[in-house]
């Protein structure tokens, strides 16, 4: 399941997840077949134990009950890719298991285009480039990952442009062509020049943007083709956090 991307490992469950109807959901597009959800910062994709409601499946299963027996992994149903907890914008999700099926072949097979608004730390000097670092599981925690080539590193490839160059900060536009966790943060990391406020793979002493107060990612752009051969082209503007905290920037 693509998690900025994919990935998808199957973990029985013994209990019903629970509807939550106090998850709203912010919902762009819907057919018979999918959902396009704009998934606020703070808020977790799937629970990673049963009892746990306060994930954007547990809204969905309180919208959509149907969606419970959608997909492979009990735990995630209908998800097909993912954003992290503090990454905010647009997320597919998949109402029906034909559905399902098709969007993780589109999403293997690289058809779906998204790209990422990234606030980065310092001036990168290119106007544009391709990051094709591979990326493991940190040695220091499993909580992260890096770009390390060892041999369970996984390849990895995204791609970016600059909109706006500021004094201390960068403006990016990120085109992530395969989906591995934490992939955005970790490739623009490696190459010197992490997110704003992302403190899990931020340097030390680098300076903090007043006010912000997640990881400046923002999942901006979805287009894909429908199950019914429909082309979808979806936009998600800045949210106001990130759009104040731009504002900060000189």
């Amino acid at each position: 399941m693509h998690r900025e991307g994919r990935g998808s490992d199957s973990h029985p469950v013994h209990m019903p997840l629970k509807a939550n109807l106090s998850i709203k959901l912010k919902i762009v597009y819907e057919n018979e077949d999918v959902l396009v959800i704009n998934k606020p910062a703070g808020l977790v994709v799937h629970p990673s134990k049963p009892n746990q409601s306060d994930t954007l499946v547990n809204g969905l299963i309180a919208y959509y009950p149907g969606i419970k027996n959608v997909g492979d992994d009990p735990m995630r149903p209908g998800i097909v890719h993912r954003l992290d907890k503090d990454t905010s914008g647009l997320m597919v999700v998949a109402k029906n298991n034909t559905s399902f099926e098709y969007l993780k072949k589109q999403f293997a097979e690289r058809k779906v285009i998204k790209k990422y608004l990234a606030l980065v730390h310092g001036r990168v000097r290119d106007e544009k480039g391709t990051i094709t670092k591979a990326i493991s599981l940190s040695k220091k925690s499993h909580q992260k990952r890096s770009a390390l080539l060892d041999d369970k590193a996984k390849k990895a490839w995204t791609e970016y442009k600059i909109l706006k160059r500021f004094e201390d900060y960068t403006l990016l536009e990120t085109y992530p062509k395969t989906g591995r966790t934490h992939q955005i943060r970790v490739h623009l990391t490696s190459i010197g020049h992490p997110i704003v406020g992302d403190r899990q793979y931020r340097f030390k002493r680098q300076p903090e943007l007043p006010g912000l107060k997640r990881q400046f990612l923002h999942a901006a752009y979805l287009k894909l083709k429908l199950p019914n051969g429909k082309l979808i082209e979806l936009k998600s503007d800045l949210p106001k956090d990130l759009a104040k905290s731009l504002k900060g920037c000189h």
